[in-house]
């Protein structure tokens, strides 16, 4: 019985850890056939959606005051390309941003004559609701060199806005590396000296034959500025990369930017998610979480130009932050429900993580995915729930011999009742979940030195053990 299986283990016991940042759960794709999305939550109470469209021939917007709201949300053409000339071939990758009380919207573009002499260009409206406005065609950007250069994105630090860019330079050979300045006297200008943050060297960043930094975009936090970026070819490959600096420092200075050495976001082929890239951020409707933004595909395999290929989907889940205070941006989870994590209620910062497939607590999990699971309809039905781990889709947490697993299904009557729980208002407090299995009646799930066993909780220290927080 239980009791002889935790015979002499010892407790840990914590005072009630502080509330972690709220469970966001979306559905992916929130939109098929968008790619480079960029999603903005401004003042008004509304999420402002746009992204790269399939025929690369105009420009269109959504809004809607929740992100999974933009699922469905109408879409407006807010700009065509141009018939002829400028701005008439290739419109990519706009985003949307609210600068001195207008919106502007920078995108990239090529000509009629010439359709890869691509150019960034900027659009302006008064209006408050940009869906509906006017807009003014500002013209290029004045990058330094009439080279191909795209994906331009703003932010600011410390009271100063930047533009940001990828740009080919003369006499490197590289298809696009990353630029920074100062903002000119307006939002489609430039002035001061132009900083080369980075050019693509290291292998993950050159796979598929070219070699690529692109669509960078920006997230701060704790002092320092993160800018995420794309690499490698738009196919399988694509992933992202990540440069540093704090945010006391010169950014104008490359000496201030530190590149982590690998991809911090790339390919799953267990979540069956390849490509992803060209990322942006937003945070949840309550502002406590961060987002990420990013767009890629359900299959390996493309047939021809991975450009030319119509079906990058625009995707969104939680950001999470490590111990160090760096971004975590785990792998892409699978489509559908996204996952959450369940944080112990009374071991500060410890999640369940399965670990050589035992189910336990511990802190900095490492890696991300090893502690998301998606609550999911319970395969023992009558009002159950199941917990499908993340990066083993088809494997879920299930007690046997009293202690937790993260194992296949297998099919049987036996592993879906032992797979399946009833999801209770938290034993300790109800800001917090606690799992009861279905087929123990009164056992619930708890951790106990660290492991996750199914027991009863006739105390109070039990009935902490068995709450946890979804994060």
């Amino acid at each position: 019985m239980i009791t002889a299986l935790l015979a002499g283990l010892t407790t840990v016991v914590a005072a009630p850890a502080a509330q972690a940042s709220p469970a966001v759960q979306y559905t992916n794709p929130l939109a098929d056939q968008r790619a480079d999305p960029h999603i903005f939550k401004h003042t008004d109470g509304y999420y402002y959606f746009t992204a790269t469209v399939p025929e690369y021939d105009r420009i269109v917007l959504r809004r809607a005051t929740t992100i999974q709201g933009l699922a469905t949300a109408p879409e407006t053409t807010i700009w065509r390309r141009h018939t002829t000339g400028e701005m008439g071939a290739h419109i990519w990758a706009p985003e949307i941003h609210f600068i001195n009380g207008r919106w502007y919207v920078y995108f990239a573009a090529g000509r009629t004559d010439d359709i890869w002499r691509i150019r960034p260009y900027v659009l302006e409206t008064t209006s408050a609701n940009p869906l509906t406005g006017a807009w003014t065609e500002r013209g290029r950007v004045n990058v330094p060199w009439d080279t191909f250069s795209l994906d331009m994105s703003t932010f600011v630090v410390n009271g100063v806005r930047y533009l940001t860019w990828a740009q080919a330079e003369p006499g490197i050979a590289t298809n696009s590396n990353l630029y920074l300045a100062r903002m000119g006297a307006n939002p489609w200008s430039i002035t001061g000296p132009v900083a080369r943050l980075t050019v693509p060297t290291l292998a993950w960043e050159t796979r598929g034959g070219v070699k690529v930094a692109e669509g960078p975009t920006v997230i701060q936090r704790n002092g320092r500025v993160f800018m995420t970026y794309s690499a490698s070819a738009t196919d399988a490959n694509y992933c992202l990369g990540l440069l540093t600096a704090s945010a006391t420092a010169d950014l104008l200075n490359p000496a201030s930017w530190t590149k982590t050495p690998h991809p911090v976001f790339e390919s799953n082929a267990a979540t069956g998610q390849y490509g992803p890239g060209h990322n942006s951020f937003t945070v949840s409707e309550d502002g406590q979480s961060d987002i990420l933004v990013y767009h890629d595909r359900n299959y390996r395999d493309i047939t021809g130009d991975p450009l030319r290929d119509p079906n990058r989907r625009t995707r969104v889940q939680k950001l999470y932050w490590n111990a160090d205070g760096t971004p975590n941006l785990g792998i892409p989870v699978p489509d559908g429900a996204t996952p959450v994590r369940l944080k112990s209620y009374n071991i500060a910062d410890a999640f369940v993580r399965h670990w050589e497939y035992a189910a336990r607590l511990e802190t900095n999990v490492n890696p991300l995915a090893d502690s998301q699971f998606r609550i999911v309809p319970g395969l023992g039905g009558s009002g159950t729930v199941s917990l499908e781990s993340t990066n083993f889709p088809g494997y879920y947490l299930r007690h046997r011999n009293y202690e937790f697993w993260v194992e296949r299904n297998d099919g049987s009557a036996t592993f879906r009742a032992d797979a399946s729980f009833f999801r209770r208002a938290g034993l300790a407090s109800s800001s917090g979940v606690s799992f009861e299995a279905q087929n123990f009646p009164g056992y619930f799930m708890r951790h106990y030195n660290m492991r996750l066993v199914v027991q009863q909780v006739p105390d109070a220290i039990g009935r902490a053990d068995a709450t946890f927080v979804l994060e």
